[in-house]
């Protein structure tokens, strides 16, 4: 396996090595939890989970999972699905699910539009591109997750009123993504005044990337706009 995806919206595959516990729960509980893109998608996704879900939330590129393990803690009677290519972002994430004994996430580690395309229509309640690589580069923009064709699959995913939500520290994504979106015809930007984009939403658990921008002298930019 390649460390680095040439062309793809993400960056490393692997950092250091995995300690011997990490790859345990990689080789044993990974295929657990992971989903199978090989099997045909479900009409419901619910059915992916052993018991019954309210709503199912999309998060694409979890990071070390700080933030979707609160969500799914927070929220035991919902679903959740992550996706994070990076392995030892996965292997973190792993650890966190066995032992807080949760058995409503579900997983994926590879590119995600992948599993966009193969999810079925207005099937997810809602959808988060939490500080994203920013690919500050402008020869690496075209790498950049938003963008018209991957809206354009976090639409058809999404229930009609129903959110996606997007969070960067990096001014120049935060204006790439508003400008992307606003002019996608399923969208629109719900904020009616600066606290709006400026405070993270309700529950919010911050992430290491969110302290390290703040460490850094950069401040979070929340936007949410809802699927018409």
């Amino acid at each position: 396996m390649n460390d680095t995806y040439e062309g793809a919206f993400f960056g490393r595959r692997k950092g250091k090595a995995l300690r011997q516990g990490q790859a345990g729960r990689m080789a044993d509980l990974l295929p657990k939890l992971a989903i199978d893109l090989d099997e045909p998608a479900p009409e419901r996704l619910d059915a992916l989970f052993p018991r019954p879900v309210k709503e199912i939330t999309l998060e694409i590129g979890f990071g070390g999972g700080e933030h979707l393990i609160h969500r799914a803690t927070e929220s035991p009677d919902a679903g959740f699905i992550g996706v994070e290519p990076f392995i030892n972002g996965m292997a973190k994430a792993l650890s966190a699910i066995e032992t807080g004994g949760l058995d409503n996430i579900r997983l994926y580690n590879d590119d995600a539009i992948n599993l966009l395309d193969w999810m079925p229509e207005a099937s997810i309640d809602r959808a988060y591109l939490l500080y994203p690589d920013p690919w500050p580069k402008r020869r690496h923009w075209k790498r950049r997750f938003v963008g018209p064709e991957n809206l354009d699959r976090i639409a058809r995913v999404l229930k009609p009123g129903s959110e996606f939500r997007f969070a960067s520290d990096i001014d120049t994504y935060v204006d790439w993504t508003l400008r992307h979106v606003r002019a996608h015809p399923c969208f629109e930007w719900t904020a009616e005044r600066a606290s709006d984009w400026l405070e993270p939403w309700e529950g919010w658990p911050s992430t290491r990337y969110e302290a390290k921008a703040y460490r850094e002298g950069r401040r979070g930019y929340y936007l949410t706009f809802r699927r018409l």
